[in-house]
């Protein structure tokens, strides 16, 4: 528990209305790849206009660049590389939510590497290289409340081809500065606001249930866990509560530092097959489909107890006793954002699929394996998705 190395030199300003001083900040270069997804939540919420105007009352130049999907694609990243190559851009910033944060750090890699994104991709058909050449500097500006990947250097790319979903990223690659701006994730739709926000929940409970979990990591994680738990309902009945918003976007932030302390556990991995075979399930909806039953696994092992219970007291039970508790607070949090009701058949899976999909995760995304409380093999991951199935 007093072991930890925490290496984060992001300039993190956060808090409504910060956006404003963007231009007041050491940008770290002169023309920007302006990154933003192929929807068109940016240009709705004002936050495009108002970076574009920060940038320029900076002196920064900048191209646009507007192909990042939902699930980001290897082909998006290898397009975005392209067009800062050939616009000689010397940074990127990332405006959007979690796909274009996710996506700057490969784009940001293979903008001065050679070759293709799964060259250095470790896990599965990736062929694991250490990059070359270090990344360019990445800006990040979230309009979203979920991956905290705004302050570390990790983002989750998939292959249709091979379906694979997989985590990418180097030390090299943490972003040099971030601006957290509440005001412009007002606009986040109810049904998105809920599945980001169980997304940067669980970076949090896993952090709590790994066994890399430390001091540091355990304190920031229980705090962020209790601000979304208490604040994200409110944020799901009403977009425009802008104290909801402020509160849900500190615990995904805080999310993105506990993961640089603690890694996650296999949730992740298991959420990374479903989606990789299912290439239209959003990531925060497999997540709460599996993770009552994710939990439930350990908690019938008592692989660790305690921490559950910590989680029951962070999530609204003061005199939880038992890890069971959370289980049950778990619950009620999906009910008061309207999320209990996610089915897997939904989106296509089928129940035959489980051992598949274990396998895909373990092949994957392995490492996140090690870091459960105990063990878990492709027997025992299938049978989670076997009684989360529905």
């Amino acid at each position: 528990m007093l072991q930890f190395n925490f290496y984060n030199p992001t300039n993190i300003i956060f808090g409504s209305g910060k956006l404003a001083v963007l231009h007041a900040q050491e940008l770290p270069g002169k023309k920007a790849l302006l990154l933003i997804s192929n929807g068109t939540s940016v240009k709705r919420n004002g936050s495009l206009d108002m970076v574009k105007a920060e940038l320029t009352k900076a002196g920064v130049q900048f191209v646009l660049f507007d192909g990042i999907m939902e699930n980001p694609l290897k082909e998006a990243v290898m397009e975005g590389a392209a067009c800062a190559r050939r616009h000689g851009c010397d940074f990127i910033v990332a405006l959007g939510g979690g796909a274009v944060l996710d996506s700057s750090k490969a784009i940001a890699a293979m903008a001065t590497n050679e070759g293709d994104l799964w060259d250095y991709v470790s896990g599965g058909t990736g062929k694991g290289k250490p990059l070359a050449r270090k990344g360019l500097p990445i800006v990040t500006v979230p309009t979203s409340s979920g991956t905290g990947s705004e302050i570390n250097c990790w983002g989750v790319i998939s292959n249709l081809q091979t379906h694979e979903k997989i985590g990418f990223g180097a030390p090299c690659l943490v972003p040099v500065l971030s601006v957290i701006d509440p005001i412009y994730m007002q606009t986040v739709p109810p049904k998105y606001t809920a599945y980001q926000g169980f997304d940067a929940l669980f970076h949090n409970t896993e952090v709590m249930m790994s066994k890399g979990v430390n001091l540091m990591s355990e304190v920031l994680a229980l705090s962020a866990i209790e601000h979304i738990a208490k604040y994200l309902p409110r944020a799901v009945e009403n977009g425009n509560d802008l104290e909801a918003r402020e509160h849900v976007a500190y615990g995904a932030t805080v999310a993105g530092i506990t993961m640089q302390l603690t890694s996650t556990t296999a949730q992740h991995s298991m959420e990374h097959a479903m989606s990789a075979y299912h290439h239209d399930l959003p990531h925060g909806a497999g997540l709460i489909m599996i993770s009552v039953e994710f939990a439930r696994y350990f908690i019938e092992r008592h692989a660790c107890d305690g921490q559950f219970v910590k989680m029951a007291r962070a999530m609204g039970m003061p005199e939880a006793d038992k890890p069971e508790d959370f289980l049950t607070a778990l619950l009620a949090l999906q009910k008061a954002c309207g999320v209990d009701g996610l089915k897997m058949s939904d989106y296509g899976i089928r129940k035959e699929e489980c051992m598949t999909l274990a396998v895909n995760a373990r092949e994957t995304m392995g490492g996140l394996f090690l870091a459960n409380p105990c063990e878990m093999n492709d027997r025992d991951c299938a049978g989670v998705f076997e009684r989360a199935y529905r």
